[in-house]
């Protein structure tokens, strides 16, 4: 779709995404897609980006699975597949869009919107993934590895501290037991949502008293991005 088919203010902010992703659209309605949460598509009758994330996944993982068989060429099957797991996580991937200001960017149902979808971890997180599908269709494998590059650049662990690769509760725990000697405690709140794109948000609990809040697209993914919040608070390094 052409440029002009866009309002002036809709292509200034457009414009401003192409110049942080340092990649400028062939097919910028490819890019409006990606942004297009479901809930604005189902007001105005237009396409959401859901198919544009489940590409956008695949995409991802790929080429963090490629970056990893060649930075860690010591790291054996499981290492390798907790890291890959650790870097393609929610919350490493809201990390990615809110440094690119994927959530003002989104075009977004004002009932999602009215309930802060656009800080939505899983929401931002998914949108992450739909514009690197977007990419990938208007410029090719080539120009979406080299995005994936260029985001994650300083976002690789060290390879001799790639002990780290372990995910958010296995991290959690350890710490928790060495820290506070007992274990956290994950407690479910809710669940929202049509079936097929549910968020779950759960709580979790720590002996010291302290409760960290967190929402994702699964149940692990909820309590991973829990995990998460609390090493940061405990101060563990990634």
């Amino acid at each position: 779709m052409h440029r002009t088919t866009f309002s002036p203010d809709t292509l200034r902010r457009l414009a401003a995404l192409e110049e942080r992703l340092r990649y400028r659209f062939r097919d910028v309605s490819l890019l409006v897609t990606a942004l297009t949460h479901s809930s604005w598509a189902n007001e105005h009758g237009t396409v959401h980006n859901e198919r544009l994330e489940f590409l956008g996944d695949a995409v991802l993982e790929v080429n963090i699975s490629h970056e990893i068989y060649k930075r860690f060429p010591q790291e054996r099957e499981g290492g390798m597949t907790r890291l890959r797991s650790r870097l393609v996580s929610e919350g490493k991937l809201a990390e990615l869009a809110r440094s690119l200001g994927l959530g003002e960017m989104l075009f977004m149902g004002r009932g999602e919107e009215s309930q802060g979808g656009r800080e939505r971890p899983a929401l931002i997180a998914d949108a992450m993934e739909a514009v690197l599908g977007a990419v990938y269709l208007d410029g090719g494998h080539e120009e979406a590895s080299a995005l994936i590059h260029r985001l994650y650049a300083d976002r690789w662990p060290a390879p001799e501290t790639d002990k780290k690769s372990k995910d958010y509760k296995t991290r959690l725990q350890e710490a928790t037991q060495s820290i506070l000697h007992s274990l956290p405690v994950y407690v479910p709140l809710s669940s929202s949502g049509p079936e097929h794109a549910k968020i779950f948000r759960v709580q979790l609990e720590l002996s010291d008293g302290r409760c960290f809040v967190a929402e994702g697209g699964s149940l692990k993914r909820a309590e991973q991005e829990a995990a998460r919040l609390a090493l940061a608070a405990l101060d563990v390094p990634e």
